[in-house]
């Protein structure tokens, strides 16, 4: 959507009166107009003005109030005054109700034409506002809009990425972006081309009392992106549904839980899908499980080469208990299948028993927990002890039956991976022992524990050079004198990053070695306050203190260190 052709010379005027365009600027333009609607489109299409500051101006002069119109919900009823057919000739879109009749954006405030035949036709009180014509073209899909017009929209959107061929399933059933006989098929498809595109680890799709919302989930921060209409809620989630092959879309009252395998440019992705019923319909999460994340070595997580060292070490151990800890979606299956990558020698056999199995890797016997077939955690330890394995992953340890086998295993020549959750690395003792294993046993099996939490990256394009505030430094604990060879970085946000300043994820860690005095302490049952001291004593550095260092390394910001590691007081 463009500009009114007619209103060309007026528009110019104002925007070179309100400073936002030179006349050097629009005699560049005019001599680039090629074919193009107006002078005004060339601005716009070269980035000089944008439409948002064009429909500002416009406003202004016809003092008429300005909306942003992508940050409104507008109301079924409302949307009903108008029809789609009008809608889309006159290009309005009616927004609410208000004190003198119905509010109606318009994005030509001098339009007499379209003003006077809009009262005409609707023989009612109107009063209007000032939008941009790209948000009310957005606003006429959103609204009115089919799922061919949503999924157009998602493709002008992707560009190029659009022309990706989404293969569904092991029998590589093609669905391209471009195939126009199946409009919510595209949709889907382009939606989740997006979702991977931007690097996102969760897909939620939302049904609302008004809208049907659809987030990503970008650098562990869910992030609003442009939703089909409502209409659409049922054939999207059905087609979703459809895709895993296993859930069905008559059962609208039962949670369900599928998987899609798909490849997006030769790219294997899994997705897993759960659904739950609202009560405003059926909400979808789809976890985009990228596999390429599998080859991750220990310095992409994180790691600083001191640390790499350490944990390297720890994973050439022959026998014992290494616990990786934290909280949900601090990314601990993603280190433990690093580990796993960086082992996985011939050589060696490997055995894992995961609820889920999130991926799945070459030369590696995973074991799915299916706890209504009898299959529980313990039920398949006790069976792949007998597989005669070298390093055996349990996804996590949750009862004291499990803990024992592992707990077992790892006295009888194995190298036992698991997780916990617990905040630190010393509070996972104290979880071994409430779970009801005795603490001589923990001592001796127990090698090392790591904690630890995720931080979005600094983005690289466009990160510079910054300095802390005196808060930020208190906050850290940090004195003037440890700045000296700093590169503390801060980032403006750009289009890469989506303007968020960050681009990816990174871990923090605190890794707890157990020596000789440590396990004395734990069959002592000391305190988690005593063991947190002697392992501070053996050169433990807390979560805070290594994000601190990655932070005067120009990694990422306090801000995110401070808001991660805000229970972190030693």
């Amino acid at each position: 959507m463009s500009f009114v052709q007619p209103n060309d010379d007026y528009l110019l005027s104002v925007l070179e009166d309100v400073g936002l365009i030179s006349r050097r600027q629009i005699d560049h333009a005019r001599s680039k107009l090629n074919g193009a609607a107006s002078v005004v489109d060339v601005l716009v299409r070269d980035g000089v003005v944008s439409s948002d500051d064009i429909s500002r101006s416009l406003a202004a002069q016809a003092q008429m109030q300005w909306i942003d119109l992508s940050a409104v919900i507008i109301p079924p009823e409302v949307i009903a005054q108008i029809s789609a057919a009008d809608a889309a000739r006159f290009k309005v879109v009616p927004v609410g109700l208000g004190e003198s009749g119905l509010v109606i954006a318009i994005s030509d405030p001098l339009d007499v034409d379209t003003i006077d035949s809009l009262n005409f036709l609707l023989q009612r009180e109107i009063e209007l506002v000032c939008t941009s014509p790209e948000k009310i073209g957005e606003a006429l899909i959103k609204y009115y809009g089919t799922a061919e017009e949503a999924a157009d929209v998602l493709q002008q959107r992707l560009g190029s990425d659009a022309e990706f061929d989404l293969e569904i399933g092991e029998t590589a059933n093609r669905i391209s972006a471009d195939d126009a006989d199946a409009p919510i098929i595209r949709l889907v498809s382009m939606l989740i081309i997006e979702a991977h595109k931007l690097g996102a680890s969760d897909i939620h799709l939302e049904p609302l009392d008004k809208k049907f919302r659809v987030r990503f989930r970008i650098d562990g921060v869910l992030q609003e992106m442009q939703a089909p209409p409502k209409r659409l809620q049922s054939a999207i989630i059905s087609r979703v549904k459809i895709m895993t092959g296993s859930m069905s879309i008559a059962e609208k009252r039962l949670p369900q839980d599928g998987r899609i395998q798909v490849r997006i440019r030769k790219k294997p992705i899994d997705l897993r899908v759960s659904t739950v019923p609202t009560n405003h319909g059926e909400t979808v999460v789809m976890r985009v499980l990228d596999k390429s994340s599998l080859l991750l070595g220990l310095p992409e997580l994180g790691f600083l080469s001191d640390d790499q060292e350490k944990f390297e070490r720890l994973l050439r151990l022959p026998d014992g208990i290494l616990l990786v800890t934290g909280p949900t979606g601090s990314g601990k299956t993603s280190t433990l299948y690093a580990c796993l990558n960086y082992i996985n020698k011939p050589d060696r056999k490997i055995i894992t028993v995961e609820e889920p199995v999130e991926y799945q890797m070459t030369g590696i016997n995973q074991v799915q927990v299916n706890n209504d077939a009898g299959m529980t955690f313990p039920v398949a330890l006790r069976s792949i002890l007998r597989q005669a394995p070298n390093i055996v992953m349990i996804g996590e340890i949750r009862d004291l039956e499990t803990a024992t086998i592992a707990t077992n295993a790892s006295l009888t020549g194995h190298l036992v991976f698991s997780t916990l959750h617990t905040n630190d690395a010393p509070s996972a003792i104290a979880r071994l022992v409430d779970i009801g294993v005795q603490p001589f046993l923990v001592a001796s099996s127990v090698r090392a524990i790591m904690a630890q939490r995720l931080v979005r990256r600094l983005c690289s394009r466009c990160k510079h050079p910054a300095e802390l505030t005196e808060t930020e430094m208190r906050a850290l604990r940090l004195e003037p004198s440890q700045m000296k060879e700093a590169q503390v970085m801060k980032a403006a946000g750009c289009d890469f990053c989506r303007h968020t300043g960050y681009k990816g994820r990174m871990g923090i860690f605190e890794i707890f070695n157990i020596d000789d005095d440590v396990r004395h302490l734990i069959s002592k049952r000391t305190s988690t306050y005593a063991l947190r001291q002697r392992a501070r004593e053996l050169g433990m550095r807390t979560l805070r203190e290594d994000g601190v260092r990655k932070v005067l390394a120009g990694l990422t910001s306090a801000e995110e260190v401070i808001s991660v590691t805000i229970g972190d007081v030693s």
